[in-house]
């Protein structure tokens, strides 16, 4: 009777073991700062910005840094910048922004700029699995909009099924452009059920959060039991030409004549944030724009998801177990 009863618990317990194995990853606290959207090339005081966020991640215990996209062009006249970016002593990565190749270089030449692996990449980090897309893609359909190319290839998606499959505990995708924003990447539609469906294959929310900056605002929303978080840019807001305000002095403006379409923050704004096994925590930070915000320029109400404010939210996003 004894050995059946502990036949019986050996069971029970073998059943638990599988189950916990197969739809409860365990993985580590995992703790970083992210900055996005700094505008080397645009901000003339992008040096001090950047300074600011590699001090304070100095000080932090964090397991590494990332930089969302939109950071400097490859110019000889950036090695300073990137020299600041590069002093920070732990594990540091990037994602290709649109703007990157701007002034007439190649991705090719950003990706050896940044020290990329390649344009597209994944690494895993206490357990976790981070995988960084490149939406600098071009679309082939003839339908497709105008402007910088915001697209991911049938290559990269392949890619990213493999790493996600591969993937032995929960992931978190980054890339510059949204996979939510109707200005993000262009065949989110197609991508979201990519990762919907590991997921479901998963039996867990395997993949919980999507980080992306690109639009320069704040936002955090969910769909079908995914996180899609906007980190707001560390220097400004793009208001355009009709509202265009030289904000500075008149020789700043000379020697940066794109500030004046923008409405700047004051201060930089980045995050640092801690992925448990309970929440997504996204640190706060908050400043003022320097000069006229948008309601005293008579700019229209933004759509919900796509607020113009001086600053990141302070949120803890629960995860499922």
């Amino acid at each position: 009777m004894q050995f059946f009863n502990n036949l019986h618990l050996f069971i029970i317990l073998s059943w638990l073991f599988i189950s916990c194995d197969s739809r409860q990853p365990e993985y580590d606290s995992v703790r970083f700062g992210i900055c996005t959207d700094v505008h080397k090339d645009i901000m003339h005081d992008a040096d001090e910005r950047l300074t600011a966020f590699i001090d304070e991640a100095k000080n932090r215990d964090l397991d590494f840094i990332i930089q969302m996209g939109d950071f400097a062009r490859p110019y000889e006249h950036n090695k300073e910048f990137m020299a600041i970016w590069n002093s920070y002593p732990g594990e540091k990565y990037h994602v290709l922004g649109n703007h990157e190749p701007d002034g007439g270089f190649d991705m090719s030449n950003v990706v050896e700029n940044f020290g990329m692996p390649s344009r597209y990449y994944s690494f895993d980090k206490g357990g976790l699995r981070f995988i960084v897309l490149d939406g600098n893609e071009f679309n082939p359909s003839p339908d497709r909009p105008g402007g910088y190319s915001r697209y991911i290839s049938e290559e990269q998606l392949n890619w990213m099924v493999e790493e996600l499959s591969g993937a032995k505990d929960r992931v978190v995708i980054i890339s510059h452009q949204s996979l939510e924003h109707e200005e993000g990447i262009e065949n989110m539609e197609y991508i979201r059920p990519l990762l919907e469906e590991e997921n479901r294959l998963a039996g867990y929310n395997k993949v919980i959060a999507c980080f992306s900056g690109h639009h320069h605002t704040d936002y955090a929303t969910t769909i079908n039991g995914i996180y899609y978080i906007q980190i707001n840019s560390m220097s400004y807001y793009w208001a355009g030409d009709n509202y265009k305000v030289i904000r500075y002095s008149e020789d700043i403006d000379q020697q940066f004549p794109w500030i004046k379409y923008t409405i700047p923050y004051e201060k930089p704004l980045y995050t640092f944030v801690e992925i448990s096994k309970k929440a997504i925590s996204i640190e706060g930070k908050e400043t003022k724009f320097v000069g006229p915000g948008p309601e005293e320029l008579g700019m229209p109400t933004p759509p919900e998801n796509n607020p113009i404010v001086p600053r990141i939210s302070n949120r803890k996003l629960l995860l499922k177990p």
